[in-house]
């Protein structure tokens, strides 16, 4: 069985000091990202077992468990990615021309990605997302990992909202850790994101 694996940081644990620390960013990297990896490939055990053992009474939690395990990997490796030391900034090109389209502006797109991070009841994410039904980009809320997201959105780019990704540093203060994210995303990667999303066709059902 293939196994999912815990991908290396792209940067130097405090390569993104002073905005995000190097101590939350190992924490966050070396345990909570290894912790859902490894959840994951023990929910995928635990399910081959289920079947092989006809055991299907089991399967929902393992289900459930797998949902959220494997979305916290994915999430986790693409936020990574959507961070950078030489990041900050606007973005340009057609993902600048997509913002000023769906959302009104870069400043709107911002004002509105930290008001949907911020007013997280809980644990969970904010991402921006293309919809290819729809041919447009969306912010969404992502509880957990894995719920209320819209099920053909494709994640651009992602703000972890769970207080391991800031407390340590900014305690209580969760919108200064959003705010600070905006000098160390990376509109490179976010714009290969989006240029790879709209090749998505989906035909309405």
């Amino acid at each position: 069985m293939n196994q999912y694996k815990l991908p290396d940081l792209p940067y130097d644990y405090g390569a993104l000091e002073p905005h995000v620390s190097g101590k939350i960013m190992e924490l966050h990297h070396d345990k909570h990202h290894a912790g859902y990896v490894n959840g994951a490939n023990a929910a995928l055990e635990r399910l081959d077992e289920a079947r092989t053992k006809e055991q299907f009474d089991r399967i929902p939690a393992l289900e459930r468990s797998l949902a959220f395990n494997l979305s916290g990997h994915i999430l986790h490796s693409i936020f990574w990615r959507n961070l950078s030391p030489q990041g900050g900034g606007e973005p340009t090109g057609e993902l600048k021309a997509a913002l000023e389209r769906d959302f009104g502006g870069f400043a709107a797109f911002r004002r509105q990605l930290n008001e949907v991070a911020g007013s997280i009841m809980g644990s969970g994410w904010a991402a921006l997302v293309w919809e290819p039904l729809g041919a447009r980009l969306l912010i969404t809320q992502i509880y957990d990992h894995q719920s209320n997201l819209n099920q053909s959105g494709v994640p651009l780019l992602v703000l972890d909202a769970w207080e391991h990704a800031y407390y340590l540093q900014y305690q209580n203060r969760k919108a200064e850790f959003f705010g600070a994210c905006w000098n160390v995303f990376n509109w490179p990667d976010v714009a290969r994101r989006f240029e790879a999303a709209r090749k998505l066709r989906l035909d309405a059902a």
